[in-house]
């Protein structure tokens, strides 16, 4: 997985793997889903970052493995 903050675009970018994106949605505002050949997420976008987290929560991100 890999993690991406864009500070240009204000957006915040998930990428579960490395397949080649085939088609992407908007789901809600500001939320974007990639898609690949087989319609599994790959990626998820949120746009306008800043207005939906404290630019100090973007310096580093907690994982929580949930165990």
């Amino acid at each position: 997985m890999r993690i991406t903050v864009d500070k240009d675009s204000d957006t915040l970018y998930f990428r579960l793997d490395e397949s080649r994106v085939r088609e992407s949605e908007e789901v809600r505002p500001g939320v974007i889903l990639d898609y690949d050949k087989e319609d599994r997420v790959v990626g998820i976008e949120f746009l306008n970052i800043s207005t939906r987290a404290p630019r100090e929560e973007l310096r580093s991100i907690r994982f929580d493995s949930g165990e």
